[in-house]
């Protein structure tokens, strides 16, 4: 694994070039790709080029690596992840993020789509991630990567508080309400059942999501400063036989927050 990692480090210095190795790296979830856009004097790789890279299935998310500017800052990008889901191990979910540790990364922003647990949160919220719930498989389960972190990582405090705090100062400056909350991770693919939903309430949490764990876990395991957040995009339902969540749904209410979020990003980047 770590001479993929290597290889992997490696091609992308090479197209890099010139360009200096930036210390913010952000994963863009389902429909929040659009934050690319706002990326300057873009670098685009697309994961079909970049060795030992997986292809990324799931809907709305396009698979690029790309290096660029962001809130005057030097910044990395993947323009969509990938999920357990999809039938990949946890090691190959979590590779990009053991690459960007080796390139010298310091902060990574996480973001996804996720389905409100809580009953006060409303499709089109943004929540700052304040901890999380964890039933996936633990990425860090095999032989320890010594290089990069600890057998045995510490879990207190995963989402930096200095930048949740920078998160909060620079929304209220924009007039945005932010949820804080807990996130919970599950397998998918299959959406989440009432007992589910109810059973995530009763354990404390607030919204639930098919990612971004593992990524978490590995970024805390290789001693990144992390951030996260989630857009609501859709809404637990045990009053109703209709279905109610669908794939495509998903997509368009994270685009349509995709604006708000990337500005927020925007703000807090610069202010890092």
């Amino acid at each position: 694994m770590i001479k993929l990692i290597d290889e992997t480090t490696q091609y992308i210095r090479q197209q890099l070039g010139n360009r200096p190795i930036p210390q913010i790296a952000i994963i863009l979830g389902s429909g929040l790709g659009l934050m690319a856009d706002r990326i300057e004097n873009p670098l685009v790789l697309p994961y079909s080029e970049i060795p030992n890279f997986k292809r990324s299935t799931a809907v709305g998310h396009k698979g690029n690596l790309i290096f660029g500017t962001l809130g005057g800052k030097d910044v990395m990008a993947m323009q969509g992840r990938f999920h357990y889901y999809e039938g990949y191990t946890m090691q190959e979910v979590t590779f990009p993020v053991r690459v960007m540790a080796r390139l010298g990364v310091k902060v990574l922003f996480v973001s996804n789509a996720a389905g409100a647990v809580n009953p006060t949160y409303r499709v089109g919220d943004m929540m700052v991630i304040t901890d999380h719930i964890n039933l996936l498989p633990n990425p860090l389960i095999g032989p320890n990567m010594d290089e990069f972190g600890t057998r045995f990582p510490d879990m207190t405090t995963v989402y930096s508080r200095r930048i949740r705090q920078l998160a909060l100062d620079q929304a209220q400056q924009m007039g945005i309400q932010l949820q804080q909350g807990i996130y919970v991770g599950g397998t998918g693919p299959t959406y989440e059942t009432p007992a589910e939903y109810k059973f995530y309430k009763a354990i404390g949490g607030d919204v639930a999501g098919m990612s971004t764990i593992p990524e978490v876990i590995v970024a805390r395991h290789s001693g990144l400063e992390i951030f996260g957040m989630s857009i609501i995009t859709n809404q637990s339902n045990d009053l109703s036989d209709s279905c109610l969540n669908d794939g495509d749904d998903v997509v368009r209410e994270a685009n349509k927050a995709a604006e708000r979020m990337t500005t927020l990003f925007e703000k807090i980047v610069s202010a890092l």
